[in-house]
C-alpha cells in the first residue's frame, strides 16, 4: 500500500498527528568511487582541492541537507533534528560516506539520513571534478533505522 496517495490516488502528505513521538534514528551510506587522479591527493584522511578540504566540506554540506530535507523531498515533514553525524572514510578507491540522524518525533528520519549521505557524496564529486570526471557515486542505501512501526537492519 502506498502511503503518500489518498483514496483518489492523488499525492498527499501522511498525517502523523495520531502517532506517538518516540526516539528515532537512521543510518544511510553512499559509496563514491574515485580514480587514481583524485586518490593521489588523499593524505591523512582528507583530499585537498582548489576548492578546499573535500571531506570536511562534504560533512558540512551533508549536515545542511539533513536539516533541509523537507524543502527538497515534497512529502517529508520538517523535523527538529537532534543529532547528525557524518563520517567519511577511504577503503581502497571507495569513499564510504555514512550519515546518522537522530530525532524524537512522530515520524522517522530515514529520508534525512539518505539525503545527508547523498549530498555529501555529491559534494565530493563537485569538489573533485576538476581533477577527474571519472568519479562514480555507486550506491546510496539505508543501513538501519530504529523507532516507529518497525526497525530495519541491512543484512551483511
Amino acid at each position: 500500500m502506498l502511503t503518500h496517495v489518498d483514496h483518489k490516488n492523488q499525492p498527499t502528505m501522511v498525517s502523523v498527528g495520531h502517532k506517538e513521538a518516540t526516539e528515532r534514528t537512521a543510518v544511510a551510506q553512499s559509496i563514491v568511487e574515485l580514480p587514481d587522479e583524485v586518490m593521489q591527493h588523499l593524505k591523512d584522511g582528507e583530499i585537498a582541492s582548489k576548492k578546499g578540504p573535500v571531506f570536511a566540506t562534504a560533512i558540512v554540506a551533508g549536515t545542511m541537507a539533513v536539516k533541509r530535507c523537507h524543502e527538497l523531498i515534497p512529502f517529508c515533514h520538517p523535523l527538529p533534528i537532534e543529532g547528525c553525524k557524518i563520517t567519511i572514510e577511504a577503503d581502497g578507491y571507495q569513499i564510504i560516506v555514512r550519515c546518522q540522524v537522530e530525532v524524537f518525533h512522530k515520524t522517522g528520519v530515514e529520508m534525512e539520513a539518505l539525503t545527508g549521505a547523498s549530498v555529501a557524496a555529491l559534494t565530493i564529486y563537485d569538489m573533485c571534478k576538476a581533477m577527474s570526471h571519472d568519479i562514480v557515486i555507486a550506491k546510496t542505501e539505508l543501513i538501519s533505522k530504529t523507532g516507529g512501526k518497525r526497525d530495519v537492519q541491512k543484512k551483511g
